[in-house]
């Protein structure tokens, strides 16, 4: 077992002065034993973000780099931290979540006995502080929800999170602590100098899932991506459904293009949101004419709110939320799947008129 004994955290920023410090005081606060370098891509923040980066690591003795990233754009940013990380393991992390002490010495321990992996990464724990957000967290934490997280369990075996399968993990026991498992992909992962020198730094055309393109390219290479639920992100979900739509549009819209650039589908759960959307766009010009047209759409939207009212009253009591939330959660349902889907449909239709043309034809 090889000892890690330099850890590079990479981190993108973009105008995160309310949640900066915080950041510092997490990464300081850290219990690992070795050395820690931070590296930070600003990407043109307007609200003091850096200089409020600088002063908070400098009172709490960081070693902190902070790059320019003139795009924005979080796959630029994170080519440009690895370009300067001198770790024998880099830990990709965002400024807006938030990271318990024992954080690095998990992805470090993990990355150390499962000595081949090239990526090990953890689990996200969804927690709002507003009444808004803590419906999104409620609704995340759904297998009706929008991201398919891994189950968590708290030490005495009870259920915390219900997490639907999109890491396609292999193992795991209802009841019982979870244990490491071989994953898809890993959110905020912790990766092997090597798994860059392998197989390329991150996607630069992508401006969204780029993490889950380049664990696909680890995968179809045979490498292992590991998760280990004691890894725990701490995450805090948008605070508005305009927030939540815009962000799950952007994933169904930059979905399409890691699927065209490997040709692989994805999971057919991703291709349910597109699914929903397309059927109640071809059943509204339906039900104007039709009655026939009309009750197929009302069964389908009948059915859909039974589920979202459903799930939402589950997540609630497993989470031992307020009830006066359930109409807030029950909205956020429809703002993931109406978000994700018309950004794939978005997304395959810019594919589509990218390829009709000459320049198009020929890139592909």
């Amino acid at each position: 077992m090889t000892q890690l004994s330099l850890v590079s955290i990479i981190a993108p920023m973009l105008n995160e002065a309310g949640q900066i410090e915080r950041f510092v005081d997490d990464v300081a606060d850290q219990d690992f034993a070795g050395d820690i370098e931070v590296i930070v891509a600003d990407g043109g923040s307007t609200d003091g973000s850096v200089d409020r980066l600088k002063a908070a690591a400098e009172r709490r003795g960081l070693t902190l780099t902070v790059l320019e990233n003139p795009s924005s754009w979080v796959s630029q940013g994170l080519n440009a931290c690895i370009n300067r990380a001198r770790g024998d393991l880099l830990v990709r992390l965002d400024c807006h979540s938030g990271y318990p002490p024992d954080y690095l010495r998990r992805c470090v321990l993990a990355a150390e006995e499962e000595s081949d992996a090239l990526v090990v990464g953890g689990v996200i724990v969804a927690e709002g502080r507003t009444a808004m957000e803590r419906a999104v967290a409620c609704a995340m934490d759904s297998p009706f929800g929008g991201i398919g997280f891994y189950r968590l369990y708290t030490e005495d075996g009870r259920l915390l999170e219900r997490l639907a399968g999109a890491f396609g993990l292999r193992s795991a026991r209802n009841g019982q602590p979870a244990k490491r498992a071989d994953s898809n992909t890993a959110t905020f992962g912790a990766f092997r100098p090597e798994a860059f020198s392998r197989l390329g730094l991150f996607d630069e055309s992508l401006r969204r899932n780029q993490d889950d393109e380049f664990n696909l390219r680890v995968r179809l290479a045979g490498g292992r991506i590991v998760l280990d639920p004691a890894i725990r992100v701490h995450y805090t979900p948008r605070g508005s459904l305009r927030g939540v739509f815009r962000q799950y549009y952007e994933y169904g819209l930059w979905k399409v293009p890691v699927m065209l650039k490997h040709r692989q589908l994805s999971s057919p759960r991703s291709f349910a949101p597109i699914v929903f959307v397309s059927t109640l766009v071809a059943l509204a010009p339906a039900a104007v004419s039709s009655r026939a047209g009309r009750r197929v759409l009302a069964v389908e939207l009948g059915a859909y709110a039974a589920l979202a009212l459903a799930s939402a009253g589950i997540s609630i009591r497993g989470r031992r939320e307020s009830w006066s939330l359930l109409p807030r959660v029950v909205s956020v349902f429809p703002a993931f799947h109406s978000g994700y889907g018309i950004g794939m449909l978005r997304g395959w239709a810019r594919a589509a008129a990218m390829s009709s043309t000459p320049r198009g034809r020929r890139l592909r």
